[in-house]
């Protein structure tokens, strides 16, 4: 989709000049998928239990905090570098080695599941530190399911199969990115929607879209959507027999645990899903379709820890902008809504709707200058609001 604005000029420079200040931080990514490992060690080398709960831990408390104590970056890379950068393998294999590690974890979370002796709390935080892995794998998948080449798609989906949530690819390329940004959208948050009545709206809304999407596309071609040419049904066919190799290497007590981590998973991709268009909504053109999407549309971050440990997903009206474009190319907008703080830290008061009011809802209302008829607003809401911020004059 083509953008309505500009990122800010940047000096003319060669491509053989300019340098990627974040270069080797993309490899701190990696620290992530590597989450069952350092808790395993932590706990053999303390003898501590609460290390099991290392994901947790990360993902809540120490990436937050990391955010607002690196601050932000909005360098963009110049027009210049962007061909060196998209075709620069180096950030490809950045990507490409979450998938061994988070393999390698969810293998060993599973024999510890099975053979560690861990006392039922213990096993929980396993299953959220693995959940974790898997949740942030969705967005490696994201990453790698834009791409056109067919075996990053593929990698897409093997990344997807842990938690279980292999439609994603279908619904997310061909269904969020065709209505972001407006009340069709199950993955647009509405003003005035806690995050606990958007989980079951976007999960129950992106399966069904999702469906949807593919026995249109079955039936454009005349195939069945039962059966191996629906896309949704392979996803779904690689976790099951995810889920069976494990159990019968490592006993059928496993699966609740695994069924508990994909659960967790996919909640904390929704829980970011959540933040990206809160409140946000293209208007109608004079021909009644919807306007295209612009960066005025997508809440942004730079915080610099979030954004190496999620690819550049906090720059994401670019991403909306240009679907294909590899994360170590996009760019910060300055005419893009700006949220306070990196994501790591707006997930943590997504999941407790009254500061979450309190910081976002009057953002909302400023970006469209006091009118809040022009919000995307939760319809139980719609008169509540209105009475509280009317419209502008």
């Amino acid at each position: 989709m083509a953008l309505h604005s500009e990122p800010p000029v940047e000096p003319t420079v060669t491509p053989l000049t300019w340098r990627d200040p974040k270069r080797y931080l993309w490899l701190f990514g990696l620290v992530i998928p590597a989450f069952p490992f350092i808790g395993w060690g932590l706990v053999e080398a303390t003898g501590y239990g609460v290390f099991w709960w290392t994901g947790f831990a990360v993902l809540y408390v120490i990436f937050p905090v990391i955010d607002q104590m690196i601050g932000k970056d909005s360098v963009n890379p110049p027009e210049s570098a962007l061909a060196q950068l998209e075709q620069d393998r180096y950030y490809r294999w950045c990507i490409f080695l979450y998938l061994p590690l988070q393999y390698a974890g969810l293998v060993l979370g599973a024999w510890l599941l099975a053979t560690g002796g861990l006392s039922l709390t213990d096993k929980i935080g396993l299953a959220v530190t693995l959940g974790g892995v898997g949740g942030i794998a969705i967005n490696t998948a994201h990453e790698l399911g834009h791409k056109k080449e067919s075996s990053e798609r593929w990698l897409s989906r093997i990344a997807l199969a842990q938690t279980f949530y292999g439609h994603f690819y279908i619904e997310h390329n061909r269904g969020h990115h065709v209505r972001v940004a407006t009340p069709e959208d199950p993955a647009s948050a509405r003003l005035g929607e806690s995050f606990w009545r958007f989980l079951p709206r976007t999960v129950a809304g992106s399966l069904t879209s999702a469906w949807h999407l593919e026995k249109t596309r079955l039936a454009r071609v005349g195939k069945s959507v039962w059966g191996p040419h629906n896309d949704i049904l392979t996803a779904w066919a690689m976790s099951v027999a995810l889920f069976a190799a494990l159990a019968l290497a490592f006993g059928p007590g496993i699966l609740p645990y695994l069924a508990f981590q994909a659960v967790f998973g996919f909640c904390l991709l929704e829980v970011i899903n959540y933040t990206e268009h809160y409140g946000l909504r293209r208007d109608r053109t004079a021909s009644g379709r919807y306007e295209r999407c612009a960066p005025r549309h997508s809440w942004n971050s730079d915080n610099v820890a979030s954004n190496v440990f999620l690819y550049h997903l906090q720059r994401h009206s670019d991403h909306h902008a240009n679907p294909t474009r590899r994360y170590q190319s996009l760019r910060h907008f300055d005419d893009a809504p700006e949220m306070p703080t990196g994501y790591a830290g707006m997930i943590v008061l997504a999941y407790f709707p009254p500061l979450w009011r309190r910081v976002m809802d009057h953002r909302v209302v400023a970006h469209y200058q006091g009118d809040v008829t022009r919000a995307n607003i939760q319809p139980a809401k719609r008169t509540r609001l209105l009475a509280r911020y009317g419209a502008a004059a």
